[in-house]
């Protein structure tokens, strides 16, 4: 039995009526807790020259994302999992606690390796405040209510990627590079007493053990595929030896995972839910979502700087127009879906609108102004917009109420690894033609200048030669042409599958018909029923 409050938290979120103070109160912990995650790795980036400046060891510099990201990764399914089977008030704030424990080991870092093995146990805490949001989300917001609030976590997101660069930038520049961690600490606190006093969510009492040897194998698994992504043509060549290794520990370890998990008694990820085709079509789509998003926040940048001269300090600023598209749109999306339950029309839409949008990216060029490259990111935001919550909402529609930490995980962590290969793969072609265009432009000078690396800060551009510079920029243009092709070819995929999504209408406190392959939505036992 849960208390009052349950009731009338989930009474009222289903009503649809003004919010009792207490869900407002946990919404804003939630999305407090969601900025900690998103806006880590943004602050981080702009402070690593300080850090490395002091710590010393360059060498190590690409491990100090790839930990985090590493842990993050992995640690997913983990924490949906065990949110499902023990609860998931407890499951959060241990999530924020563990966080702003490496929070605050990464700040008094003495050196490079203690710093990686800090952000790793950041990524551990980071892994659990992603899916904790969306799956409290979940318990406390009926389907059709759901939509609203998914898309400002949305903005939120947003948000962070937009300030993340100039706060990280401030941060380092007035207080010194440690205050970049430890500013998550007053923020986790008030989210955790905020969730501790506020939300109150049922009990729950799992009398399975956790799966071990499935945790084990797809930590295992998704290991080698970030690092083979993370690696792959920068620190080995695609088909060396390592990369080979990597590879064939990955497939074993996943195709153990599937075979396992058919056979555990908890397993971490359940099979059943794939049953559902909403569900693997929003996790293909999630998948492509990630894949496209961070490639373009990682290549728009740099094109607008090596190509169009914009300063290096507002690359948050410059994807201004993507970001703040994005965020319209998901807001707009999401109230739309909670005023008509239908939602359909979003992934179709968005696909859409991502394919032109890339492929209007794909065109530009050294003569390209400014204002016709923000154009072109404001498509592609509002292709993103319509797909970053809708895929987790129709996710977790997809699903029982008692794998919905599960459903949040897995398209979390499905994101999570398109943005691996969307960032491996795309950067693999970007530097590949920028490589062969320096070579052709500028002979045996243009190879020289990018043997070591394809991409130039600003430092080094102004000491290149001025035919050698032209060369660059032009060689820059022909390497955003072909990622962007190829992401909008990538893109088409989730068209497709948008095509095929089924729509179930959403609905709000009351019962709805289960979506084929699913033993029954999530709607079927709302939060009230649940918790009673």
């Amino acid at each position: 039995m849960a208390d009052t409050t349950d009731t009338t938290v989930a009474t009222d979120a289903g009503t649809g009526g003004k919010k009792p103070r207490s869900v407002r109160v946990v919404l804003l912990a939630l999305m407090i807790a969601m900025m900690l995650a998103m806006l880590d790795n943004m602050i981080i980036g702009t402070a690593m020259p300080t850090i490395v400046g002091e710590l010393g060891g360059l060498e190590h510099l690409s491990w100090v994302v790839t930990s985090y990201t590493l842990a993050t990764a992995a640690s997913t399914p983990l924490w949906g999992k065990l949110g499902d089977m023990y609860g998931r008030k407890g499951t959060f704030m241990s999530s924020i606690v563990l966080f702003l424990i490496g929070s605050a080991l990464s700040g008094m870092a003495q050196d490079m390796g203690q710093l990686i093995g800090f952000r790793a146990i950041q990524g551990l805490g980071a892994g659990g405040l992603m899916v904790g949001v969306m799956a409290i989300i979940g318990d406390l917001i009926p389907p059709r209510e759901r939509g609203k609030y998914q898309g400002m976590m949305a903005g939120v997101m947003a948000l962070a990627m937009i300030g993340g660069p100039l706060v990280g930038g401030t941060i380092t520049d007035n207080w010194g590079w440690r205050w970049a961690f430890y500013i998550n600490l007053p923020l986790g606190v008030v989210a955790l007493v905020a969730v501790s006093a506020v939300l109150h969510l049922p009990k729950k009492r799992a009398q399975a053990r956790i799966d071990y040897l499935g945790a084990v194998l797809l930590t295992v698994g998704i290991t080698a595929i970030v690092l083979v992504t993370t690696w792959g043509g920068t620190e080995y060549a695609w088909s060396s030896a390592r990369i080979m290794e990597l590879i064939g520990i990955g497939v074993a370890a996943l195709v153990g995972f599937v075979f396992w998990q058919t056979r555990a008694a908890e397993p971490v990820l359940p099979l059943h839910i794939f049953r559902s085709r909403n569900f693997t079509l929003m996790s293909v789509i999630g998948f492509i979502t990630g894949f496209v998003m961070f490639g373009a926040t990682l290549f728009l940048p740099f094109y607008q700087q090596a190509v169009q001269g914009a300063s290096a300090t507002n690359s948050g600023l410059l994807l201004l127009p993507m970001l703040g598209a994005m965020l319209v749109t998901s807001m707009v999306a999401g109230r739309v879906t909670t005023n008509t339950g239908r939602y359909k029309v979003f992934p179709v839409l968005g696909s859409a609108l991502m394919i032109v949008g890339l492929y209007l990216l794909s065109t530009m060029d050294t003569g390209t102004s400014r204002l016709t490259s923000g154009v072109f990111m404001a498509v592609v935001g509002l292709g993103m917009g319509c797909l970053m919550q809708i895929t987790m909402l129709v996710a977790q529609n997809s699903v029982e109420m008692k794998d919905m930490g599960v459903a949040s995980s897995s398209a979390t962590l499905f994101r999570t690894l398109g943005s691996s290969f969307g960032v491996a793969i795309m950067g693999a072609l970007f530097n590949h033609r920028v490589q062969d265009v320096m070579a052709e432009r500028a002979g045996a000078l243009g190879s020289k200048v990018t043997e070591q690396s394809a991409q130039l800060d600003q430092a080094g551009l102004a000491k290149l030669p001025e035919a050698a510079r032209e060369a660059y920029q032009h060689a820059v243009a022909a390497g955003t042409h072909s990622a962007f092709l190829l992401g909008a070819a990538v893109a088409v995929l989730a068209l497709a599958a948008a095509v095929f999504v089924k729509e179930v209408p959403l609905k709000g406190a009351g019962p709805k018909p289960a979506e084929d392959g699913t033993a029954g939505g999530p709607a079927s036992r709302t939060p009230v029923a649940e918790a009673v």
